[in-house]
């Protein structure tokens, strides 16, 4: 009978868990991809910015706390996409692809890892702000690092980011980047949470 009640406890935690998931990504995904009527369709697809990126923090913000310390150096490209609005104001809505590749370290192992993720940007005409906002796709070469396990390959990735410009076409910002694999792979798994420093180029 125990047996039994802590299997169905799991299947529940499990059930909100990825349900919660899905919520976030779905809504994320239809507000990035999916252009709105106010959004026009203008300009092409072409490389807006190169970074540079290295966390300093490994803290648990969502989900589970994490049982390893993470850190993670990569190389950021973000393409332009074409739909954007510009408000009355001086700020102007649009959207964005954001690739990356580097390393992620942690348990005493390295893997490779590498992510897609669409994002929402909102900036003033004068790119001295920027905000982004997206979810995605995450790859890991391995899985489980030390004591954690992330469940597979394949993880969900959540991002926030915030940049202002330092110097003619360098700025400076912070981001904050969550994988997880929404516990597809089981109730065990555990994501990580990396948050980062970045230096950017912008074309």
């Amino acid at each position: 009978m125990y047996h039994s009640g802590k299997q169905c406890s799991n299947s529940g935690m499990f059930t909100a868990k990825l349900r919660d998931h899905r919520r976030w990504s779905s809504l994320l995904f239809l507000m990035v991809c999916l252009p709105a009527p106010g959004l026009s369709h203008s300009g092409e697809v072409g490389l807006q910015s190169l970074g540079l990126r290295a966390n300093f923090s490994s803290a648990t913000t969502l989900g589970d706390p994490q049982p390893e310390e993470f850190e993670e150096y990569d190389l950021a490209i973000n393409l332009r996409l074409p739909w954007q609005y510009e408000f009355e104001s001086s700020w102007r809505l649009g959207s964005r692809l954001m690739t990356s590749a580097g390393i992620l370290r942690g348990g005493g192992e390295s893997a490779l890892v590498a992510s897609l993720i669409p994002e929402l940007t909102i900036a003033s005409r004068e790119q001295r702000f920027l905000l982004d906002m997206g979810a995605g796709l995450a790859y890991l070469s391995r899985s489980r690092f030390g004591t954690q396990d992330f469940g597979g390959p394949f993880q969900f990735a959540l991002t926030v980011g915030i940049a202002v410009p330092i110097y003619r076409q360098w700025g400076a910002g912070y981001r904050f980047l969550h994988y997880s694999d929404a516990g597809l792979n089981g109730s065990d798994t555990v994501g990580a949470d990396n948050h980062m420093l970045e230096v950017y180029y912008r074309f």
